[in-house]
C-alpha cells in the first residue's frame, strides 16, 4: 500500500475511536488477525491485532459501559475523561500501527492518531455526550448503541476504502465548525437581548 492509503485508513480509524473507542479496535484486530484490509504483521505494533490486547479492550469496553450505566457509582464527567484517554491512546496506537504494517515510519502516527481521536472526540462524541445527558433510561442506551454504529461504520469504510477516512476527518472539522458556529450565535443572541 502507498503512504496516502496508510495516513486515510490510520485517519478514519483513529476518528472513530474518537467517537467511541472500542468497537473500532476490537474491528481492526479482528479483520487484521486475517489480513483482510488492515495488517499489523512485521511491525511493532502487531500486538494490535493478537487475542490478550483484543480481550483487554473487551473487558475495558464492558467496564466502561457498566460504569456509564451505573449512575452515581462515577461522576459522568470522569467517565467522559476515561473514554477519552482510552480513545486517545487507542487512536494513537491505531494510526501507527496502520504505518508501521506496511514498513512506513510510524512514530508521528501517534500524534496524528491521538489528534484523530481527539476531533472525533470534539465532533461527534461529545455531541451524543451533550444528548445523553438529557436523557435516562432506555434513550440514554439508545443514543450509546447509534454512537457506537457510527464509530463501527466509520472504521469499517475507512478499512474498506481508506480514502473515505480523508472524508471522515473532513466531516469531523465541518461538524466541529458548525458546532462552533452555531454556539456563537447563540451567544450573540443573548448580547442583543441586553
Amino acid at each position: 500500500m502507498s503512504l496516502f492509503v496508510d495516513i486515510g485508513q490510520g485517519a478514519g480509524v483513529a476518528g472513530a475511536t474518537g467517537v467511541r473507542p472500542f468497537l473500532p479496535p476490537l474491528l481492526a484486530g479482528a479483520l487484521a488477525r486475517g489480513d483482510n484490509g488492515i495488517d499489523f504483521d512485521g511491525s511493532s505494533f502487531h500486538f494490535l491485532e493478537s487475542t490478550w490486547f483484543l480481550l483487554l479492550v473487551l473487558v475495558l469496553a464492558v467496564i466502561a459501559y457498566g460504569l456509564e450505566r451505573r449512575e452515581g457509582w462515577v461522576a459522568p464527567r470522569m467517565v467522559e475523561r476515561l473514554m477519552l484517554a482510552i480513545a486517545l491512546v487507542l487512536g494513537a496506537l491505531l494510526f501507527a500501527g496502520t504505518l508501521a504494517g506496511d514498513d512506513e515510519t510510524s512514530w508521528w502516527g501517534i500524534v496524528a492518531g491521538a489528534a484523530c481521536a481527539a476531533l472525533g472526540y470534539a465532533a461527534v462524541a461529545a455531541f451524543f455526550l451533550r444528548a445523553r445527558r438529557r436523557l435516562t433510561g432506555g434513550g440514554a442506551a439508545l443514543i450509546d448503541a447509534y454512537a457506537d454504529g457510527v464509530a463501527l461504520g466509520i472504521a469499517g469504510l475507512s478499512i474498506a476504502v481508506s480514502a473515505l477516512g480523508y472524508l471522515a476527518i473532513a466531516a469531523f472539522v465541518v461538524l466541529l465548525a458548525r458546532s462552533r458556529r452555531q454556539a456563537d450565535g447563540k451567544y450573540q443572541g443573548l448580547r442583543i437581548l441586553r
